[in-house]
């Protein structure tokens, strides 16, 4: 079996760097082929890119064709049996998808497959396991209801609230952040729908697997990091519009009944993003309000003696305050002086009064245990991530390019 993986990309390099680190990891002793898409990015990304990563085949387009159609753009040169798109805010465990291939392998029933997605601080992401957007759920999720019952199949309809997150199950929709499909059912449904430009093409595409009588996997075995819409600015109104315009094109095309029920479906999309735009105003307000003194991280390392070094010079190029608090050792082995072990980071991020972590990933601190480490420690700080392939250090709203910073202070040593 062979895998093809399609990364659309936008002006997020920092980011897409370590994703292609860790697929390339993941790849190992496997036939994987990837492809990088990029929507005519203004950053630095065709510059660093193709010579960083030389067997990854990359496609430039001149301007921005949407998530849907640049995904289809390169599908008549894929050669995987099985095709997987990734958002380039991910990052994949070593094993990911190996597990996954002997998932297929095990299920012929399987049309498409989803894995558990957690965020920049550890924590679940409800939407690795959704349902339709039927009256009912639509309903029920903009009342609120569903947040009051999260564990409701009746009221959390849309987040699949019956489903625990560690149970592996057919549900209705998966998340186009990670979808892995067969190329067999991708040739017979058609690909992505390319009236949607972003957002609601997961919606679409799974729900055309799924009248195909095949079935949609949720796999809770496989944690993926998902830092969630790095690549776009999530409460911008453009983004917003984006979302409800792919709601409404969903349900025009898939809702069936009465069209009575069609003009209620509207109407709550109307109200909801009335609701947001609002919301919208008051966040960026209360932003605004933040004093810089607030934001202040106090930062464990977790990386051998090395590597530690290295991003203690680093980080004195922080253009914002940041106290190190500590080093945590990635190995039990490791007897030099730090904080304590990885096993040991909740009780020393509460002795330390740290409220970030910033890994450092290597060949003795894999990604997986990093995601491992993070679902263990949810919720109890920010998370950051650097690789030693990669120059950059990445997390939720954070992405920083330190090569100038590195080159300028290794000529400094030198003199």
């Amino acid at each position: 079996m062979k895998i093809s993986v399609v990364i659309v990309n936008h002006n997020v390099r920092c980011f897409i760097e370590q994703c292609l680190n860790s697929v390339i990891k993941a790849s190992a002793g496997l036939d994987v082929e990837i492809f990088v898409v990029d929507n005519a990015s203004t950053d630095d990304s065709r510059q660093v890119l193709p010579s960083k990563f030389p067997t990854v085949q990359f496609k430039w387009n001149s301007h921005n064709l949407g998530f849907s159609k640049a995904n289809n753009s390169v599908l008549r040169e894929t050669k995987g049996t099985h095709i997987l798109f990734l958002n380039p805010d991910t990052l994949i465990p070593e094993n990911a998808l190996v597990k996954c291939l002997r998932f297929f392998k095990d299920n012929p029933d399987a049309g498409a497959l989803g894995v558990h997605m957690i965020d920049g601080k550890g924590r679940f992401l409800k939407e690795s396991k959704r349902g339709f957007p039927s009256p009912g759920n639509a309903f029920w999720k903009m009342t609120g209801l569903s947040s009051l019952f999260p564990n409701s199949g009746y009221f959390s309809g849309y987040y699949a609230g019956h489903l625990p997150a560690h149970k592996t199950a057919s549900v209705e929709v998966l998340s186009g952040a990670f979808f892995m499909i067969t190329e067999k059912m991708l040739t017979r449904i058609g690909g992505f729908d390319p009236d949607y430009f972003m957002y609601g093409e997961d919606i679409d595409l799974s729900y055309r697997v799924k009248k195909t009588g095949f079935k949609n996997y949720y796999f809770s075995e496989v944690s993926i990091l998902h830092f969630k819409g790095e690549s776009t600015t999530q409460d911008s109104p453009d983004i917003k519009n984006h979302f409800f315009g792919a709601m409404s094109l969903f349900i025009n095309k898939h809702i069936e009944g009465a069209a009575i029920k069609k003009k209620m479906l509207h109407y709550g999309v109307s109200f909801f993003k009335k609701v947001s735009a609002i919301s919208f105003k008051k966040n960026k307000s209360d932003f605004s309000e933040k004093k810089t003194g607030e934001m202040e991280k106090a930062m464990l390392i977790v990386a051998n003696q090395e590597h530690f070094n290295e991003m203690l010079q680093m980080l004195k190029e922080s253009p914002e305050p940041i106290c190190i608090t500590g080093r945590v050792a990635s190995m039990e082995t490791d007897n030099d002086p730090c904080s304590g072990h990885l096993d040991q980071l909740n009780e020393i991020l509460t002795s330390t009064h740290s409220n970030t972590v910033l890994f450092c990933e290597s060949p003795e601190l894999s990604y997986y245990r990093i995601i491992e480490a993070m679902k263990s420690n949810c919720g109890s700080a920010s998370f950051l991530i650097h690789s030693e392939f990669s120059s950059s250090i990445i997390g939720s709203s954070f992405a920083e390019d330190w090569k100038n910073k590195i080159t300028e202070i290794n000529l400094s040593n030198q003199e």
